[in-house]
């Protein structure tokens, strides 16, 4: 090693180091003597990733803890990751911002909260390591030091816990009870079982007690409830950064009325504190709880020295100009008195005063001339490397850089999928990498050029290593990092299933008597046995009474409003009409639909060719990672492009999920086999944003782009409508203008349908009959109730997207009475801290007034205007404009509904949100929250007596639907507010109305199978009712097992559904699992459905059982053989004997339920054939 570098050690400070030193890693950068105590130094020249290669060389060989300040949130989150890339074996630990404003009326995001409370408990415990904190995060004050210590609590194994004092100790630090735990900070208790998601933990716990003492400790999953592996002891953190115990809250409430010379009974947070609620907000009132608090400083080691980031100092000062803004803006509300901003954050002069105890590093990724306190390290410009699609030679700018380098070279790519994309690339010009684990395992191994998964996004260039992150091949990508993976199983069906919340009152048909209301659960005693029984009422206040194991026989009425919904009458023929009405439509409609199937699966569709490497190459230059459901989109649409079948899929994901990148693809692999693609978009706006991003992600391919919309001259239509019959273009998109029968494809191959619910019936009248000759992919957010029933009675395909894209945070949404101050806070929050806003106002009279009040009410507001009447240019314009933050408010109607995606947007305020349809609403809101800050979406209402009542449900059901990826949600959600339609065609909804929805899909999917039997399809017969089975024996969940009474519903339904034993087996384990141990009535419930099941194969229509004698009743077409009936009769005539044709008795002594189980289970072993 030594004769290999010994030229170059001359010049000590620009020369490379390879020290292997004992134990540490290989040092790559030689970095200045490190300052002494309280010094400052100015590092220069340290571009990209070599930011946190020099602090983690210094932190390594300082041996010393190292504070790392950023000037934002983004810089700590990629430091973060580069740290932890290259030094593995030191903590790095992060301390996340609130990501609120000062004063704010929000609390964090719990995830955040818990990130907190983690690292400020470790941090006292740490004498080496990097802490990163952006320096915003930095000014604020903490609870003092002993506060987590004091607070955190271990359980073990084998531990004495009582669970009520254990439910108010975690009341008192924060912690929420509720029903089921599915974020940090909620419990759950459950008989023995205690749920726990704590603070700074990956997953949450579940406690199993045998009478006081922890018996077992287990993980488990938060999505499935279900449980995974055992742990020997967890650590309990507080829920929140201050105390909620009894004292504490005496304290705070004695220090705000010392502090605050208000009416504290007029004051909302003082009365929720007081009575045991944790108020919105709280922590702007931190130093209430403690007697002193203490700054991020104080938890530092002694010896801990500080590297700051270029900028950190000027956004500490922006920082407090915008506190101070705040607070004087504020401080007049007597009902939220403010605490001056001196007690809630450190002064600059503080700030500074803490540093200079710390030896300080300035980086500063330009170059610097070096002097007295300004050092500039050894790292070379980073060369361009892009690859250059158009070119011959794509990779020719990697291939010389390789050529010419002496020294090793190490790729890093992001995950593993994209790994194997580059080592193809890299295929193409003969570099083969070896793939290395880790920076160590590169600095050690001794090959040339290696490659490696790490999130590094700029490259580094040293003498003798460079280090290739892909985006200097590929262009920025961004990464996804996310804050918890959800894997949803692919079927719709519990979407739907859950949405069957039944309210008391709400209406539900029962198969055999019609539509009524569903009025709670109750146990009634029918000889000897408890059974649970669902109430219903009828017409005329009549009761009907369900047992539990009928469940399946009801289904929640979904067709129209609630209100509006039938209530039928028992024991007359109404129903039945109604039933019988519906069953002949949907005779006809079945048949409609089969036909339609059969066209399409005889027909054969066009197989495109596989694009092979091209394909990667374009999929490559996707600047995001695709998340998990877009991937199965994805390769859905592929597969179902190359096969001989006409696609009709159906892609339904929220606002901003990436479903434009699927059609993107789809596009490319039309083009590649030489078909021509139309998109068809419903707007103006929306087909000029679409024409412009096709056209970028086309940019390096031989791939003509046209649009056809209101923004082009006539002259530039007609030319565009000859290049299209020409062939010439390859990619035509634009407005229903497509559909003109003046248009004519030379070779279409492919038609994209975008925002598919914008379209009347005329125009897909149109698109149908294209439909049977090319492949169709529809794109939507929130589908049509009659496309959702499409899909779900598999006459299209669906993919459903409903993984939020990285770093998204749902929008959070308020409906309140429009007021001047809420709108003014709303405006503000989002301005003040840089973002735009949307104000939607949809009345094209007005709206130069509303715009004229805003700028009253916001004076610091730069207010656009854009609406559907104003000139294409002007329009175009302003939209430009907003996009290039030269407005700040734009005041516009829906034209925005599908307008240019400004990820800068973060708040949209609609006025009179009463007006619009639900699809409406959540499109709107989805314009906003494309970044990963919090979004915010204020609907606007007049007072409440003034709505109609579907108003207010459609206001209920969007602020509910708050998740990412609700769209689909509210589009069930619309189907049952708005009714469904009938599928095919003009009879809208009146059949369907009468009997309810998901009868309707019932009757519907079984005539369809009839008749591709080729039977005539009997619906008169009544659905299937299953063997009623009596053997007066409790069967049913007990309350004290499973208090919520909704989650007992639905697993009635779910054991009533079961379509086998193994279906069963698996519901009583996930069970047993989330509950604990079964009692002997759900044991009782699960065999007697297992019964049901034998029983109804062999045609058996009544079970019925006591302590002496039983019978069995058999159904015509029974296909149990009568001999074998006849042969028991025979062997053993006292038992067994025949009662009428169909009705088989036997008389043997069952006393205990155990044996009537054995005895009839016996039974139909014998019966089976």
């Amino acid at each position: 090693m030594k004769t290999l570098y010994s030229e170059r050690l001359n010049s000590p400070l620009q020369s490379l180091l390879l020290s292997f030193s004992l134990g540490l890693t290989v040092s790559v950068l030689r970095f200045p003597k490190l300052p002494s105590k309280s010094a400052k130094q100015l590092w220069g020249n340290l571009p990209g990733a070599a930011q946190g290669l020099a602090i983690a060389e210094a932190t390594r060989s300082a041996q010393r803890f190292t504070l790392l300040l950023t000037d934002n949130s983004q810089s700590a989150e990629r430091l973060k990751e580069e740290l932890a890339f290259f030094a593995p074996e030191l903590p790095v630990l992060h301390f996340p911002d609130w990501e609120t404003l000062p004063y704010d009326v929000f609390s964090p995001h719990q995830d955040i909260i818990s990130q907190r409370v983690a690292t400020l408990y470790q941090l006292p415990q740490l004498q080496h390591g990097i802490l990163v904190v952006p320096i915003n995060t930095a000014l604020h004050r903490l609870a003092p030091k002993s506060f987590m210590l004091d607070a955190s609590l271990m359980l073990d194994v084998g531990q004495k816990l009582d669970v009520e004092s254990m439910r108010s100790r975690l009341q008192a630090s924060g912690y929420q009870c509720v029903d089921t735990v599915y974020e940090h900070g909620e419990f759950a208790v459950r008989g023995a079982l205690l749920d726990l998601f704590p603070m700074g933990s990956d997953a949450p716990y579940r406690i199993d007690l045998f009478d006081d003492e922890i018996e077992t400790l287990r993980t488990f999953d938060p999505e499935t409830q279900r449980s995974n592996e055992k742990v020997d002891s967890i650590r309990l953190l507080p829920a929140r950064e201050f105390p909620l115990d009894k004292k504490a809250r005496g304290d705070f409430r004695a220090r705000f009325r010392e502090r605050f010379d208000v009416d504290f009974r007029r004051c909302p947070l003082y009365q929720d504190l007081s009575g045991g609620i944790i108020p919105a907000g709280i922590e702007s009132y931190l130093p209430l709880f403690f007697e002193e608090t203490s700054s991020l400083f104080d938890f530092l080691p002694d010896n801990a020295q500080v590297f700051s980031m270029l900028g950190v100092d000027a956004a500490a000062e922006a920082f407090w100009q915008d506190i101070r803004s705040r607070y004087e803006e504020r401080r007049g509300d007597i009902e939220r008195p403010l605490l001056p901003p001196a007690d809630l954050f450190i002064a600059i002069n503080e700030y500074y005063a803490a540093l200079k105890e710390h030896p300080r590093i300035v980086i500063d990724p330009e170059d610097v001339s070096p002097g007295v306190g300004r050092e500039r390290l050894p790292v070379q410009a980073f060369p361009d490397l892009a690859i250059d699609a158009r070119a011959t030679e794509p990779l020719s700018k990697v291939k010389e850089f390789l050529a010419e380098f002496s020294g090793r070279s190490l790729f890093t790519v992001e995950t593993a999928g994209r790994r194997e994309v580059l080592l193809e690339l890299l295929q193409r010009i003969n570099v083969a990498p070896v793939e290395v684990a880790s920076w160590e395992d590169f600095l050690t191994a001794d090959c040339k050029i290696a490659i490696c998964v790490a999130p590094i996004e700029a490259g580094v260039l040293l003498d003798n290593i460079a280090l290739i992150p892909e985006s200097a091949l590929l262009g920025q990508r961004v990464m996804q990092r996310r804050r918890r993976e959800k894997n949803r199983d692919a079927n719709h069906e519990h979407v739907i299933r859950n949405l069957t919340e039944l309210r008391e009152g709400a209406p539900v048909v029962h198969i055999d008597h019609g539509v009524g209301r569903y009025q709670g659960l109750v146990t009634l005693e029918i000889e000897d046995q408890a059974t649970e029984f669902l109430m219903l009422e009828y017409a005329d206040q009549a009761k009907l009474y369900v047992p539990v194991a009928n469940l399946h026989l009801i289904a929640r009425y979904t067709g129209s409003d609630d209100s509006s919904a039938p209530l039928h009458r028992l024991g007359t023929e109404q129903w039945q009409k109604a039933k019988r009405k519906a069953a002949e439509q949907v005779r006809d409609v079945a048949a409609e639909l089969l036909n339609i199937y059969a066209i399409r699966a005889a027909r054969e569709g066009f197989a495109f060719s596989n694009p092979g490497l091209d394909y990667a190459t374009f999929s490559a230059a996707f600047p995001f990672e695709e998340t998990p459901d877009q991937q199965v989109a994805i390769d859905n649409v592929r597969n179902d492009m190359l096969s001989g079948k006409p696609m009709d899929r159906l892609i339904c994901g929220d606002v901003g999920f990436g479903k434009t990148e699927v059609a993107m693809r789809a596009a490319f692999i039309a083009v590649h086999s030489g078909k021509q693609v139309a998109v068809l978009v419903p707007t103006t706006l929306l087909a000029q944003q679409h024409y412009n991003s096709f056209r970028d992600r086309f940019a390096d391919w031989p791939v003509q782009v046209e649009v056809m919309s209101r923004f082009k001259t006539g002259k530039e239509i007609s030319q565009a409508v000859s290049n299209v019959a020409d062939g010439k273009v390859d990619i035509l998109i634009g407005t229903h203008k497509l559909l003109q029968d003046d248009v004519k494809f030379n070779n279409l191959g492919l038609v994209i349908i975008d925002e598919e619910h914008r379209f009347g019936v005329r125009q897909k009248e149109k698109l149908k009959a294209l439909r049977s000759e090319v492949d169709i992919l529809t794109l939507t957010a929130t589908p049509i109730p009659r496309t959702l029933n499409m899909a779900f009675a598999g006459m299209r395909d669906m993919s459903i997207i409903a993984t939020p894209p990285a770093r998204r945070l749902s929008v959070r949404t308020f409906v309140m009475q429009r007021q001047d101050a809420v709108v003014k806070e709303a405006l503000l929050r989002e301005l003040l801290r840089g973002g735009q806003v949307y104000f939607l106002h949809n009345d094209v009279k007005t709206i130069e007034k509303c715009a004229a009040d805003l700028a009253a009410l916001v004076p610091e507001a730069r207010i656009g205007i854009g609406h559907g009447q104003m000139h294409e240019r002007e329009l175009e314009q302003v939209m430009a404009d907003f996009y290039h933050n030269r407005y700040n408010v734009l005041v516009a109607s829906t034209i925005i509904e599908t307008g240019i995606d400004i990820p800068n947007a973060n708040t949209i305020v609609i006025d009179r949100a009463d007006k619009f349809g639900l699809a409406q609403l959540h499109q709107l809101r989805g314009r906003v929250g494309r970044s990963h800050h919090q979004a915010y979406a204020y609907l606007l209402t007049p007072p409440a007596k003034s709505m109609t009542s579907d108003a207010k449900k459609r206001l209920e059901a969007i602020s509910h639907a708050q998740d990412l990826g609700a769209g689909f949600m509210l589009a069930t959600h619309d189907l049952e507010i708005r009714g469904a339609g009938e599928l095919l065609g003009d009879g809208q909804s009146g059949e369907i109305q009468a009997i309810g929805f998901t009868l309707y899909m019932e009757m519907l999917e079984r005539a369809v199978e009839s008749i591709r039997k080729g039977e005539q399809p009997n619906l008169e017969q009544p659905l299937d009712s299953g063997t009623e089975i009596n053997l007066r024996v409790p069967a049913l969940i007990p309350d004290e097992y499973l208090p919520d009474v909704h989650a007992r519903l639905i697993l009635y339904k779910r054991i009533a559904s079961a379509q086998n034993t193994t279906d069963l087996k698996d519901l009583q384990v996930e069970m047993i699992d989330r509950f604990g141990l079964l009692p002997d009535p759900a044991k009782h419930l699960i065999r007697v459905t297992e019964l049901k099941l034998k029983a109804q194969a062999l045609g058996i229509l009544k079970i019925d059982a006591g302590p002496h004698a039983g019978r069995l009743e058999f159904a015509g077409d029974t296909c149990v053989d009568p001999m074998r009936l006849i042969k028991l009769i025979q062997s053993q005539p006292k038992h067994y004997r025949f009662e009428g044709a169909t009705v088989f008795k036997f008389n043997v002594p069952m006393d205990n339920p155990e044996q009537r189980f054995a005895t009839i289970e016996a039974l139909l072993a014998q019966l089976a054939p």
